[in-house]
């Protein structure tokens, strides 16, 4: 239909229109009456008309010039939105209501170094070396930058020559897809002034951290892990997530590899080599942010940003030994995020340590000022990791047919570390059964899969096909085939009544 194809309107963002203050009308403002334009028919003609619309064929052109000739494809249907849709799976409760024990409640108003140091308070004073491989963690760099004894200068330099090191025969690593050096020994050198001025601004002051290639961070190009999309959609700035960690003296040190558009999970990328695994560079890191993953495990960043929307930083941190959290929906702002899945997709941390995914999401939580949820979001509240209790009296829901669906090497050492967990500290394992789980599993993927769709729809009219990886052509042929009407269905399913059906067995 390329052909007839009609030209869509580009709607402002929402944040670019000030609704509080509407601009008064104007005298030659355009009003567009209402546009119903149907051919008048009756009897005989009707029947034939009915005929014509459900043939395979001449029913799809008919449709299509329909649709054309009232607008719905000039206002709808190729109209070019940056906005997230209305629905918004936020659900209202409140840790005060689950009477949670040793958490701290955080002011959402404070500055990102205001929130990163009520994260610090919250853990312990001082952190013992362990006899074996130790990473560095954020308090690691922090103290040594503050002690004199190696600068964030010294850092960048020694991080540059091993991200050449490892991108260069025979490791060939491609843990990155862009990286400006320039950049990082800028942003390194303004670091060690200030703590020579014995003036850093948070402990993330000097820390590297690297950045998913689907969330804007300048002065890189928005990829996505394609050859194409930074042409179509060029990065205008930082996304919110950069800009609060910025704030808090953070380095950032490039766009980190990733499975094409998000679109697969195994972190291969047709385009920019594969983010192989520091612990055995002939396996995966799985994906999709599989690059921000593997930093992390190769020691050359304590922490990186990731975007998850249905494992896409649990499963790489699974595979390479790291902590991956994604944090429930409306907690980080998606704002420069490249908008590939509204309602599942949501920032997420790669760190070493549980203690540094607190210090980074204390950095990036919280709502943007011009953001009004539907529903309005809980308290924010670290836990207290300094308390000996703040990890006992845990309980872990175990489904059974679900956590024994897989091979036995992997079974039994996952049933091993809940052992352990349970040993030392105490915790207890719930069994639980989630009535059809395999439905939430269709209706999450038809979800992702719709909106990833829909969210691209404009820029893959503007490519070759040819432009694309094979995996992401099966990925899209797939996304594009799920309709309204299961897309509506699988948000019915997605309900939080389906949550309180659990059926527990003690």
């Amino acid at each position: 239909m390329g052909l007839f194809r009609a030209e869509g309107v580009v709607y402002k963002p929402v944040q670019e229109t000030d609704t509080a203050s509407p601009p008064p009308p104007q005298p030659n403002q355009f009003y567009l009456t209402a546009n119903v334009k149907a051919p008048r028919m009756a009897g005989f003609l009707v029947k034939v008309f009915v005929w014509l619309l459900e043939s395979p064929i001449l029913g799809g052109l008919l449709l299509y010039i329909l649709k054309r000739n009232n607008l719905i494809h000039k206002f709808i249907s190729y109209a070019e939105l940056e906005d997230s849709p209305l629905y918004v799976p936020l659900h209202p409760y409140d840790s005060e209501d689950l009477k949670e024990q040793e958490i701290k409640h955080i002011d959402s108003d404070l500055s990102p170094p205001e929130k990163v140091q009520q994260a610090i308070d919250c853990l312990p004073l001082s952190s013992e070396k362990q006899p074996f491989f130790h990473r560095w963690t954020v308090l690691d760099y922090s103290k040594a930058y503050s002690s004199g004894d190696i600068t964030p200068r010294m850092v960048a330099e020694r991080f540059i020559a091993a991200v050449r090191e490892s991108s260069n025969p025979p490791m060939k690593m491609s843990f990155f897809i862009n990286y400006n050096e320039e950049d990082i020994l800028k942003q390194a050198t303004e670091s060690t002034l200030r703590y020579k001025k014995g003036e850093p601004i948070s402990v993330l002051d000097g820390v590297l951290i690297a950045v998913k290639d689907e969330i804007d961070c300048s002065p890189y190009p928005t990829t996505g892990g394609t050859k194409w999309l930074h042409k179509v959609r060029p990065c205008t700035g930082d996304a919110c997530c950069v800009m609060r960690l910025r704030l808090c003296g953070a380095i950032l040190v490039g766009k980190t590899n990733m499975h094409e558009l998000g679109a697969g999970t195994s972190g291969i990328n047709p385009h920019y080599g594969v983010a192989r695994n520091p612990y055995d560079p002939s396996k995966i890191t799985g994906g999709s942010s599989s690059g921000s993953a593997a930093v992390v495990a190769a020691g050359l960043c304590p922490v990186a940003l990731g975007v998850d929307g249905g494992g896409s930083v649990r499963m790489p941190a699974a595979l390479c030994g790291v902590v991956g959290f994604k944090p429930t929906f409306g907690r980080i702002p998606l704002s420069g995020v490249l908008p590939l899945n509204w309602t599942v997709g949501m920032v997420g941390i790669l760190a070493a340590t549980v203690e540094d995914a607190l210090v980074v999401y204390a950095a990036i939580n919280g709502p943007l000022p011009s953001q009004q949820p539907t529903v309005s979001l809980p308290k924010v509240s670290f836990p207290l990791l300094k308390s000996a209790t703040s990890i006992s009296a845990i309980k872990l829901a175990k489904y059974d047919a679900w956590f024994n669906d897989c091979s036995d090497d992997i079974r039994v050492c996952c049933s091993r570390a809940v052992d352990k967990l349970c040993e030392r500290y105490g915790w207890k394992v719930v069994e639980v059964t989630i009535p059809n789980i395999e439905v939430m599993r269709l209706a999450h993927y038809l979800t992702i899969g719709s909106e990833c769709s829909t969210s691209l729809s404009s820029y893959l009219q503007k490519i070759n096909c040819s432009d694309q990886g094979w995996d992401a052509r099966v990925a899209l042929s797939v996304y594009g085939s799920f309709s309204s009407q299961e897309y509506i269905k699988a948000q019915k399913i997605r309900k939080p009544k389906v949550f309180h059906d659990l059926l527990y067995k003690e």
